[in-house]
């Protein structure tokens, strides 16, 4: 919508019909992304024999066939201009375009994570193989995963971008000053087409903590042995969905960011014109101040995991002590004639949550603040690029991993890895043992500093977007 208000001030002044529909298209767009998510829900069906996972992805490809035609039903009604682009093509059909490189991208990381989170491909299958070989094996695996899917990752982001930019600039439309406009706002459609299918990811995202608590209950009610193998089929698909989401969050960050990044660079330059001073038309990473901003933009990702992952230990520990003190001073919790104290365990759990994540938010905040009071705008920028680059690979590391992690152990858990011999290597063997350690290694990876990275990229956006003036010197 930032982006929609230069557009209106050169559609007022050319008299192009309804100038204020380039501010509210992204508004309109969402609420058509909403409305295909509620006719898909009805398209989520199935057999009992059936992967759960292609039902949802069944929902999934309904959204985004509805939300494709409903971006060109947008584009067309709300971006007419006086004339065509500089092609002849009408301007309207380059955003068409550049939204549905939205959704294909939107597409490509839903595959791109399930290929690397489901069990019934390579990745996780090679965890499960490795962990043959003891916790060591396992983890070295994992990691060796989780590093792998930075390639496909950073191919299909900078794919994005630059098409959809190339998209908008052919769409011709320039302001007062001369500068092309089109090919940013060009990557905000793409960026508001992939956003067309929010609510559906957000819906299988929410598929995974129900089923993994579905499968809790079943196992602490006791309940017959069926329905325990339904519901691990169930959580398995579940953390493929929720490995997903935060590959979509990341992506969707990564092209949020491109456009806070510009916009911020208008926002200085604006301010520069006003009072006078030299404009950014680059961002120098030879100057000393820029690439000494840039390092701690890459670092801040790192320390900042660092701390949202030791939150995890350090609280996991706490547990750990307290479960072991009930077990010992209760022993009648083993046959179930003495209540476990759960309140105790919830409340260490809350308690350590909200104090564990003091440091990292003050820490994400005061960075880019220090770095642009002592350092200057441009090397804010030179931070905001370098930080956005490193925290996109790294969470989609920690998501990806994590959720391999995952889902080797169900793959294990559900009889599909044997010996030599042809024996199961299920529960209760050396191979499970393995990897649950890896399961472990991967859930603050997966369920904490990874999901966290794509909030501080945009959170690091849009502080510097609004803090810019203290910036300028």
């Amino acid at each position: 919508m930032i982006l929609g208000v230069g557009v209106y001030g050169i559609a007022l002044t050319a008299g192009w019909p309804s100038p204020e529909a380039w501010i509210f298209f992204p508004l309109v767009v969402r609420a058509f992304g909403l409305l295909s998510t509620i006719v898909a829900i009805f398209f989520v069906r199935g057999r009992e024999d059936e992967n759960p996972m292609n039902m949802l992805n069944r929902g999934y490809w309904v959204t985004t066939v509805l939300s494709i035609g409903a971006l060109f039903l947008t584009t067309n009604v709300m971006m007419q201009t006086n004339g065509n682009a500089p092609s002849g093509l009408p301007v309207w059909l380059y955003f068409f375009a550049a939204g549905v490189v939205g959704l294909a991208t939107s597409v490509a990381f839903v595959y791109i994570t399930q290929y690397y989170t489901a069990g019934t491909f390579r990745p996780v299958r090679e965890i499960a193989e490795a962990s043959r070989t003891g916790p060591a094996t396992n983890i070295i695996s994992g990691v060796a995963v989780g590093f792998e899917t930075t390639f496909v990752t950073a191919i299909t982001i900078g794919i994005a971008l630059f098409a959809s930019h190339w998209l908008g600039s052919q769409a011709g439309i320039v302001n007062a000053e001369g500068k092309d406009v089109g090919g940013i706002f060009g990557t905000a459609v793409a960026t508001m087409g992939m956003l067309m299918t929010t609510a559906y990811i957000l819906a299988m995202d929410t598929f995974g903590p129900i089923t993994d608590n579905a499968g809790g209950i079943a196992e602490f009610s006791r309940a017959e042995a069926g329905a325990r193998e339904i519901t691990d089929r169930l959580d398995a698909v579940g953390n493929t969905t929720k490995a997903l989401t935060k590959g979509y969050a990341i992506a969707s960050a990564a092209l949020a960011a491109f456009l806070l990044f510009s916009a911020y660079i208008d926002k200085v330059n604006l301010i520069q014109t006003n009072r006078g001073g030299a404009l950014i038309t680059s961002v120098n990473l030879a100057n000393v101040n820029v690439f000494i901003a840039a390092l701690i933009g890459a670092m801040l990702v790192y320390f900042f995991s660092s701390l949202a992952i030791r939150a995890v230990g350090t609280t996991a520990q706490a547990i750990i002590v307290e479960v072991r003190r009930q077990f010992r001073e209760m022993p009648g919790i083993m046959d179930y004639s003495v209540r476990p104290d759960y309140a105790r365990v919830v409340d260490i759990t809350t308690k350590a949550a909200l104090r564990e994540m003091i440091a990292p938010g003050a820490v994400a905040v005061a960075t880019p603040i220090i770095v642009g009071l002592l350092l200057g705008a441009e090397a804010v920028a030179g931070m905001l690029m370098v930080g956005t680059i490193a925290g996109v690979l790294l969470a989609t590391v920690l998501n990806n991993g994590g959720g391999a992690w995952d889902n080797a152990k169900k793959y294990i858990e559900s009889g599909n890895l044997r010996d030599a011999a042809g024996n199961v290597l299920g529960k209760k063997t050396d191979a499970h043992a393995a990897a649950v350690v890896g399961d472990t290694v991967g859930d603050p990876f997966k369920d904490t500093a990874g999901p966290s990275l794509h909030v501080l990229v945009k959170l690091l956006a849009t502080i510097t977007l609004v803090l810019a003036p203290l910036f300028i010197r």
